[in-house]
C-alpha cells in the first residue's frame, strides 16, 4: 500500500473517531463553540484530504457534513434529527474507507440519500427552528394523501409534497423494511449501523480469506505524545547507568551467580534502547520536504535552471536531531543556488548543461549521519575567498599566500564572510555558514567541504545519529576522568621515542610523526589547567621526560590533531546529560555523564577544543607545513603485521583497513552457513584469514575490518603485531590463494595479503565502489589512471611484482599534469567510468597528443559488452581488460610491450 495512502487512512480514521464522541456531546452541549469548531476544523480537514488525494465519494459527503457543521456555527438550532444524520454520515465515510483500505480504489456507489438529506436540513431547517414543538411528532407519523395541506409539509424539505411525492420519513421506513445495506437511513433515534452489518463488518475485520486475524491501517500505529516518549527515553536512560554500574561491579568479582543475570539484563536492556530509540527516529525526508519548493523558487527568483535530487530520504534519525538541522539544511541548498550554480548563460558558455543540479545525499556510517549537499557549479574561487579574507583582517597577506586551498575554503565558514557582490533577499549579509556550522557543531557534529575550480562544491555534514545516548572514549588526565565521543576519534596513539609513532618538535612546539605525517598536539591537563597532586611540573614536560604518551587522535572537520592524556580507558555508551547553567558558557564540554562506578565525568566536545586551540593549530600546522615542502615520497609504504593461522608474520596495507575491532566471541553468529556479526546496525560477514581456521571459541576475536560506504566485511586473524613504516617490494610470488606473495618487512619475511581475494568473495562488485591509498614502486614506468584508490592500492604491488613503476593520476586531469610536466610513461592503464572527462575521451585524446601519441593504452573496466569493447577500440584503446582480472592485465600488459619492443 502507497505510503501516502496509509497515512492518510491512519489518520482520518482518528479524525473520525474524535468526531463521533465530539458529536455526541455536542448533541447535549450545543452552544460550546469550541466542540463545534473542533469538529468542524475535523471534517473540514477529512474534506480538503480527499479532494487532494482525488477520492470524490468521500469527499462530496464530508463536504455535504461540512456544510451542515457550517450552518450550526452560524447559529442554526442544533437538532437531534441533524446530529443523526451528521453520525450516519460519518459511518458511511468510515465504511468506504474499510473498503478504500481492501482495494487501494475508492468503491462505486452513491450517497446522495445521505448527502439530500444534509443539504436539504442545511437549507431549510431554519425554517423548521421557528416551527411549534407540539409538530415534532409529526415526522414518526405516516403520510396520509387524505390529510391536510398543512400536514403534506415535510419537515426535513420545508416545502408541500407534490403531486404523487411521498415523504422523506415514508422512504426511509420503506428503506429500512426492505434492509438495504446500502440505501439504509438512519432513525430520528441515534442507531449508528443495523446490527448485522456491524457483524458484518467485524466479521470483515478480523479475518481475511484464510481465516487469519487480519488488523486494519488504521490500528497498526498509534499516536503517542512527544513528552510521553522524552520520559521513556529519560527511563531509559537511567536504566543504561544502572545497568553499567552493576557490570562494572560485577567485573571485580571473579566468580559470581550474578554474572549469568546481570548478561541478559544488560542484552534486555540493549534490546529496550534500540526498541526506544526507533519510537524517536524519523526519516531525513521529513527535513526535506520544503527543499523542492525553495528550490523552485529561487529558480525563478535567480533565473537559473535548477534541478534538486534528493537521495536516501528514508534514512533515519533521532527526532530531536532532525529538528536541529532541518534550517542548516535549508540555508546550504540556498548557498548551493545562489554562489554554487552559475547562470543559465554561463553554464552553457563552460559546456555544461542548462540546468544545474543540487544533490542531497543521507546514509549511515558508523553510528553517525553523513549529509552531502553537491553541485555542480562553478566551484570555489580560492583567489577570491583569498582577497576577501585579506580585505576583512582574517589573515595576512603573507600568511595568505603559505596557506593550502583547503585552508582559504575554511574560511567561509568565518562569521561575516560572503562573496557575493551586493546584498539580496537570497544572499550577501555573511551571516549564513558560520551560523550553519554553529548550529552542526552544538550537536556534536562537524562540517567540510570539497570544491573543484569548475566543477562544483560538496559539503559534508557529520552528526550523531542521537543526542541521548553516546558511545564515548574514557580518558584519564592528571587523575580525572574525561569522554571523548567517538565520532571525533580516528584512532589510538601509544607514542615512545623509539617507535615509528613519536612525538618531536617543530620551532618548540612538540608534534606528533604518525606514519610520516606531523600532527599538532594537544596536552588535555595543560589545556583544562589540570596539576598533579605531587609536582608542579606540566603535563607536556612530564610526557617529554617519560618518552611515553597516549594519543587520542582527533578529527574536526578537516583539521587533525592529537590530544594527549595520561591514561586510555574502554569505550562506553554513555547517557548525555546537559551541563550545568554554570558550565554552559565553557564550550569545551557537551555535556555529563555517570559512569559504571557512579563517578560523574566531563564529556568534552572536540569542536570546542578545536574553536578554544584555533590559533595555535594554525601556527603549527603552517610550521609543519614549512617542514615538509619538498618533501617527496620514499616510497614507504604503512603495514599492518599481524599472525594468522601459521607462524609466519603476515601483513597488510593499513590504508586499506578501515578499523581494527575485538569482537566478543558470543557475539559471532551464523547465518547461511557462514560467521557473522551485528556490526553498525548492518551484518557484517567475518571469514579467517587462514581459510579452514576455526574462530576462537571464547573470549575476544580480533577482527580486521574493510569498509565500503555502507558495506563492510572483517577478516579474522589469530594476534595483531604492529604498524610498521617500511618499503613495500614484493620479491616472490604466490600460488596460494589469499598471499600476493613475500617482502621483506622489518628484516623479517612477510606474507602480503591479497585482500581483494577475501572481498570479492563477498562482494562481487567492490573494486568498483571501494576507496583508499597507496603507492609503489617498480622499474618500468605505468601510468595507471583511475578514480579508486582503493583499486590503485590493491593493483599497485601486484604491477609492482610484474616490473612496473607504477605512477597514479586519479583523473584525467591529473594525468594532463604529469604529461605537462614533461613525463614519459612506457604504457597507460585507464578506467573507463571516471568522473569528469572518461576514459574514452581521455584515450582519443591520448592519441592525437603529440607527448602520448604513440604510448599504448589499455583500458579497465567493469564493463565487459562487446559494444563497450568496440566502443573503447573506436577510441584508441589498444587493448581492453575486465578491472576485476588483474592476472589478465599483467599478460596483456607483458604482451602489448614486447610486441612493441620486437617492432622497435
Amino acid at each position: 500500500m502507497d505510503d501516502l495512502l496509509r497515512e492518510f487512512l491512519t489518520e482520518t480514521n482518528e479524525s473520525l473517531d474524535v468526531v463521533d464522541v465530539e458529536l455526541v456531546k455536542f448533541e447535549q452541549e450545543p452552544n460550546n463553540a469550541r466542540i463545534l469548531d473542533n469538529i468542524f476544523r475535523l471534517v473540514h480537514t477529512v474534506k480538503g484530504t480527499c479532494g487532494f488525494l482525488g477520492l470524490p465519494r468521500l469527499e462530496a459527503l464530508a463536504h455535504a457534513a461540512e456544510t451542515l457543521m457550517g450552518k450550526y456555527r452560524d447559529g442554526m438550532e442544533v437538532t437531534d434529527t441533524g446530529v443523526t444524520i451528521i453520525l450516519h454520515s460519518i459511518d458511511r465515510l468510515k465504511e468506504i474507507l474499510a473498503a478504500l483500505e481492501e482495494s487501494e480504489a475508492e468503491p462505486t456507489g452513491s450517497d446522495d440519500d445521505l448527502i439530500d438529506r444534509l443539504v436539504a436540513l442545511s437549507q431549510g431547517e431554519a425554517a423548521a427552528a421557528h416551527a411549534p414543538a407540539e409538530e415534532a411528532p409529526v415526522q414518526e407519523e405516516p403520510a396520509a394523501t387524505e390529510a391536510p395541506v398543512s400536514e403534506n409539509i415535510d419537515p426535513l424539505l420545508d416545502r408541500p409534497l407534490r403531486p404523487g411525492e411521498v415523504s422523506l420519513e415514508e422512504l426511509e421506513r420503506a428503506f429500512q423494511e426492505a434492509e438495504g445495506p446500502e440505501l439504509a437511513a438512519p432513525q430520528s433515534a441515534p442507531a449508528p449501523v443495523p446490527e448485522p452489518k456491524v457483524e458484518e463488518a467485524a466479521s470483515a475485520e478480523e479475518a481475511d480469506a484464510d481465516g487469519v486475524k487480519k488488523e486494519s491501517v488504521a490500528n497498526q500505529s498509534i499516536r503517542v505524545n512527544v513528552d510521553t516518549l522524552e520520559n521513556l527515553m529519560t527511563m531509559v536512560s537511567e536504566l543504561v547507568l544502572t545497568r553499567n554500574q552493576l557490570l562494572e561491579m560485577v567485573r571485580r568479582l571473579d566468580d559470581s551467580e550474578f554474572k549469568v543475570p546481570l548478561q541478559r539484563l544488560s542484552n534486555v536492556t540493549g534490546e529496550l534502547q534500540e526498541a526506544v530509540m526507533k519510537t524517536r527516529m524519523q526519516p531525513i525526508g521529513n527535513a526535506w520536504q520544503k527543499l523542492p519548493r525553495i528550490v523552485r523558487d529561487l529558480s525563478r527568483d535567480l533565473g537559473k535552471k535548477i534541478d534538486l535530487e534528493m537521495i536516501g530520504a528514508e534514512t533515519e534519525l533521532d527526532r530531536q536531531v532532525l529538528d536541529l538541522i532541518k534550517d542548516p539544511l535549508t540555508h546550504m541548498v540556498r548557498n548551493s543556488a545562489d554562489h554554487g550554480l552559475e547562470t543559465t548563460a554561463d553554464r552553457v558558455a563552460a559546456g555544461k548543461s542548462e540546468k544545474g543540479r543540487i544533490t542531497l545525499r543521507a546514509y549511515h556510517e558508523g553510528g553517525h549521519i553523513i549529509i552531502e549537499i553537491a553541485d555542480d557549479g562553478r566551484g570555489l574561487d580560492v583567489d577570491k575567498i583569498k582577497a576577501k579574507a585579506v580585505a576583512n583582517g582574517l589573515v595576512s597577506e603573507a600568511e595568505a599566500d603559505k596557506l593550502t586551498e583547503q585552508q582559504i575554503h575554511r574560511y567561509i565558514f568565518a562569521p561575516g564572510f560572503s562573496t557575493a557582490a551586493q546584498v539580496t533577499n537570497v544572499s550577501g549579509r555573511g551571516v549564513g555558514m558560520d551560523v550553519v556550522r554553529t548550529n552542526i557543531e552544538l550537536i556534536g557534529g562537524n562540517v567540510d567541504l570539497r570544491s573543484t575550480l569548475g566543477k562544483g562544491t560538496t559539503f559534508t555534514i557529520k552528526i550523531p545519529l542521537t543526542l541521548a545516548i553516546v558511545s564515548a572514549l574514557i580518558v584519564e588526565s592528571a587523575h580525572e576522568r574525561f569522554a571523548i565521543p567517538q565520532l571525533a576519534v580516528v584512532e589510538l596513539v601509544r607514542a615512545k621515542a623509539d617507535s615509528d609513532h613519536r612525538i618531536e618538535h617543530i620551532n618548540n612546539t612538540p608534534v606528533l610523526r604518525l606514519r610520516n605525517r606531523l600532527l599538532p598536539l594537544v596536552f588535555l591537563g595543560d589545556f583544562l589547567g589540570l596539576k598533579e597532586e605531587n609536582g608542579t611540573e606540566s603535563q607536556e614536560e612530564r610526557t617529554v621526560a617519560a618518552d611515553e604518551a597516549f594519543i587520542v587522535v582527533t578529527r574536526v572537520g578537516e583539521q587533525i590533531f592529537g590530544i594527549v592524556v595520561d591514561s586510555v580507558f574502554d569505550t562506553e555508551e554513555i547517557v548525555v546529560k546537559p551541563v550545568a547553567s554554570l558550565l554552559r558558557d565553557i564550550t569545551v564540554f557537551s555535556g555529563n555523564t555517570i559512569l559504571g562506578d557512579g563517578s560523574v565525568i566531563m564529556i568534552m566536545d572536540p569542536n570546542g577544543v578545536a574553536q578554544a586551540i584555533s590559533g595555535e593549530l594554525n601556527e603549527v600546522e603552517e610550521a609543519i607545513a614549512e617542514e615538509q615542502v619538498g618533501a617527496t615520497s620514499d616510497g614507504e609504504t604503512s603495514l599492518l603485521v599481524f599472525y594468522a593461522g601459521t607462524k609466519e608474520p603476515k601483513a597488510v596495507p593499513l590504508s586499506l583497513v578501515t578499523r581494527l575491532e575485538e569482537f566478543d566471541v558470543s557475539d559471532i553468529e551464523v547465518s547461511n552457513g557462514s560467521n557473522v556479526i551485528q556490526y553498525r546496525g548492518r551484518l557484517m560477514p567475518i571469514m579467517h584469514v587462514a581459510e579452514g581456521t576455526p574462530m576462537r571459541t571464547e573470549g575476544r576475536q580480533p577482527v580486521l575490518v574493510f569498509t565500503e560506504e555502507e558495506r563492510s566485511v572483517g577478516l579474522a586473524v589469530d594476534e595483531i603485531v604492529d604498524i610498521v613504516t617500511d618499503h613495500l617490494n614484493i620479491e616472490l610470488s604466490s600460488e596460494n590463494p589469499g598471499i600476493l606473495g613475500s617482502a621483506v618487512v622489518r628484516e623479517k619475511a612477510t606474507e602480503i595479503l591479497d585482500v581483494a581475494h577475501y572481498l570479492t568473495r563477498v562482494f562481487a562488485d567492490w573494486f568498483r565502489r571501494n576507496e583508499a591509498a597507496v603507492q609503489a614502486r617498480g622499474s618500468k614506468r605505468l601510468l595507471l589512471v583511475d578514480d579508486s584508490p582503493f583499486f590503485r592500492t590493491m593493483v599497485t604491488p601486484q604491477l609492482a611484482m610484474a616490473g612496473y613503476a607504477v605512477v597514479h593520476a586519479a583523473s584525467v586531469d591529473d594525468a594532463w599534469k604529469l604529461r605537462d610536466a614533461g613525463q614519459t610513461f612506457d604504457i597507460i592503464v585507464s578506467d573507463i567510468e571516471m568522473p569528469g572527462t572518461d576514459g574514452f575521451e581521455f584515450a582519443a585524446a591520448v592519441k592525437k597528443d603529440d607527448s602520448w601519441a604513440g604510448t599504448p593504452i589499455i583500458a579497465l573496466s567493469a564493463l565487459g559488452s562487446p559494444e563497450a569493447i568496440e566502443k573503447g577500440r573506436q577510441a584508441g584503446f589498444d587493448d581492453y581488460v575486465a578491472k576485476f582480472d588483474r592476472e589478465g592485465l599483467i599478460h596483456v600488459l607483458n604482451e602489448i610491450l614486447d610486441t612493441k619492443g620486437e617492432a622497435a
